[in-house]
């Protein structure tokens, strides 16, 4: 178990792959990913973005990355979108997490259309605080993943805070996984069994502070979100599962189910309860 961007990770595969070579490989993917795309750190390349209009260049995942976001930005009529960074920081999720309301207005995020990507270089028009949480944990444990299906025989797992992977080809030994109640975290609001494929989950209660205040924004007002505390997807990456975990949060399961067929699925909990789509292939416990 090891801390990264922020969250636990946690790796379960054969003892034998853990060589010094394969830690410094993903040590050193993680130091690279985070000195790309964290609005935390000073000297990242994303936070060039957040003085002036100008251009970055930025790594070949970028491309996948904004692809989705442009699709999370046409599913959700704009609430998910990544230039929610300055919103954020407004209301208190900083890069000295003083999660103290700053309470200078509103501040809605520009339209995700406004930017200019020519791959590998980003053009912003004006000054804009990116932030990639939405998918971009996702993205670097797939990023991870990638590595680990090179070195590792069998199956493994990747545990990255709430965003999962299991590689396991062959079905041969699904693990079960509970999905936690995000106000009562000792209970289970079902189980499914993963054998190859993506988990991810998001809720409001990962980081709450204030009064209604939380780290899931809606770009289209600048404010949190209310009415759901938590979502779950399944899917083939954990990018797109990871993404579709904060698109739940505005659109329905059976409205991602119209977009991304199985074995894509969703599932989230709301005032009225649980929402599946209809194929969801968990036990729930309504």
């Amino acid at each position: 178990m090891f801390e990264a961007i922020g969250t636990q990770w946690q790796l379960t595969l054969d003892e034998a792959a853990f060589t010094p070579a394969l830690t410094d490989q993903i040590s050193s993917l993680i130091a690279r990913f985070d000195q790309t795309w964290s609005r935390f750190r000073d000297d990242s390349v994303i936070n060039q973005l957040r003085n002036a209009p100008t251009a970055v260049c930025l790594p070949t995942e970028a491309d996948e990355l904004f692809r989705l976001y442009a699709e999370l930005d046409e599913l959700t009529d704009g609430a998910v979108n990544p230039l929610v960074g300055a919103g954020l920081e407004s209301l208190g999720y900083d890069a000295r997490y003083s999660f103290v309301d700053r309470e200078t207005g509103i501040q809605t995020a520009p339209r995700w259309s406004e930017l200019r990507w020519d791959p590998p270089v980003l053009e912003v028009p004006r000054p804009v605080v990116l932030d990639v949480g939405a998918a971009g944990k996702g993205l670097l444990v797939d990023l991870v993943t990638s590595v680990l299906r090179d070195k590792a025989t069998g199956a493994f797992t990747v545990d990255a805070g709430g965003d999962l992977f299991r590689h396991d080809p062959d079905h041969s030994a699904p693990i079960r996984v509970g999905l936690e109640h995000p106000f009562a975290t000792d209970h289970v609001v079902g189980v499914v069994e993963l054998a190859h494929g993506a988990l991810c989950a998001s809720a409001v209660n990962r980081r709450m502070w204030g009064d209604g205040l939380h780290h899931i924004l809606d770009a289209r007002t600048g404010r949190p979100t209310s009415g759901i505390a938590a979502t779950w997807a399944l899917a083939p990456t954990c990018m797109l599962a990871d993404g579709l975990a904060s698109a739940l949060f505005f659109v329905p399961p059976a409205t991602i189910a119209q977009r991304y067929p199985a074995p894509v699925h969703s599932l989230r909990l709301g005032i009225a309860g649980l929402e599946a789509d209809p194929d969801f292939p968990g036990e729930l416990f309504p």
